[in-house]
């Protein structure tokens, strides 16, 4: 397994793992709550689901070796337009939070950003996979 692949995948993990996990936390007069990824697809905004969704496909056609040994573009193309598009959900869900005050504060996670970092980390992984892919004999 080469090391451009198992970054994407590994990222790719990461980041469908963590969309399980508290993204936003909430507090209003000394009470706390959180809210995942999957809260806010199922309550909220149901384009989110495609985050999910994108990761594992990423994750299925990265393990299909006739996928990667034959088409490598495929796998590059999916991880870059997969983890671009996660990446894009995600600031357009926490841009369209308003930071002012009020009285439920709400605070964006580190699981948050570092499940768009490892999105946008997917999108580099494959486009490195690809241009060693396609020069190789």
């Amino acid at each position: 397994m080469n090391g451009e692949r198992r970054v994407t995948l590994s990222l790719a993990t990461f980041v469908l793992i963590c969309f399980f996990l508290p993204w936003v936390q909430l507090s209003c007069v000394g009470l706390k709550d959180s809210v995942s990824g999957f809260d806010l697809a199922r309550e909220g905004d149901k384009i989110l689901w495609f985050v999910p969704l994108f990761m594992l496909v990423i994750i299925v056609l990265g393990l299909v070796r006739l996928i990667r040994e034959k088409l490598p573009a495929i796998f590059a193309l999916s991880g870059t337009v997969g983890g671009s598009i996660s990446a894009y959900l995600m600031y357009h869900e926490r841009s369209g939070t308003n930071d002012s005050a009020r009285l439920v504060a709400t605070q964006w996670t580190a699981l948050f950003w570092l499940s768009f970092i490892a999105s946008l980390g997917i999108v580099a992984a494959a486009l490195v996979f690809y241009t060693r892919r396609s020069r190789s004999p």
